[in-house]
């Protein structure tokens, strides 16, 4: 198995310390912070399970590029199973002393440490921006080796038309090389892969906290003025 580039992995090592003090520090002006951001799209990734995979309580999750796993302690109760990956030892370090019942475990960016057709949903969270551009068309594909038949990848990226998120990207320290991806190169790499019923909603419009405002939001999800999306696919 091939190494993370040294560079990708050092930077993200460094981070580990103080990664929810440099998005807050980006997020600051806005009122709300990394934990809002979390808790509201863990509600949407069971939603998407409820709707797609029969439910999250059964539902075994793979969440790749899972840092410090902010969200997974909100998380576990709702699904069936979760494990995670990251290049950052440093990162699967805190990971693992923060949720010890949960699977961790340090990946190359490409290559995940799991048998064909272990999960029933893949999930990347503001992951791929930072996925060097050559190197995101094979973990796609790894991705769809690690998923069952019928099983859901969710890419969650931030939407680069959006102002505010612009602003946000351009401040935060942790972001500074990263390269966005716009919602047709999000449906690209699913394609590529040879994912099927592809499809893309913009998310936060509105701060979408609980079921009314999230019923809200999805009013605009077709229209690209949230400040992040996702895109789905299923491995058919």
């Amino acid at each position: 198995m091939t190494q993370p580039d040294d560079s990708n992995r050092a930077e993200f090592d460094a981070y580990t310390a103080n990664y929810n003090e440099e998005i807050n520090k980006a997020l600051n002006f806005s009122g709300l912070d990394i934990d809002f951001f979390a808790r509201v799209k863990n509600d949407y990734l069971v939603d998407i399970l409820d709707a797609r995979q029969g439910g999250a309580a059964k539902a075994e999750l793979l969440d790749v590029g899972c840092g410090v796993a902010n969200a997974h302690k909100q998380l576990t109760d709702r699904v069936g199973g979760i494990s995670g990956v990251d290049v950052s030892g440093a990162s699967i370090a805190v990971a693992r002393q923060r949720n010890p019942g949960i699977r961790y475990e340090v990946f190359d960016g490409t290559h995940l440490p799991f048998g064909n057709q272990s999960f029933d949903c893949v999930f990347a969270i503001n992951v791929f921006h930072h996925v060097p551009v050559p190197q995101r068309p094979a973990l796609v594909a790894d991705i769809r080796r690690v998923l069952r038949p019928g099983g859901s990848f969710a890419i969650f990226e931030h939407n680069p038309f959006n102002p505010v998120t612009r602003r946000i990207v351009n401040t935060c320290e942790f972001d500074k090389d990263a390269v966005l991806l716009k919602r047709r190169d999000s449906e690209a790499l699913l394609e590529g892969a040879g994912f099927d019923d592809i499809s893309t909603r913009y998310i936060f419009s509105v701060p979408a906290a609980g079921p009314l405002l999230r019923r809200v939001d999805r009013l605009f999800s077709l229209l690209p003025f949230g400040a992040q999306y996702y895109t789905l696919g299923t491995n058919h």
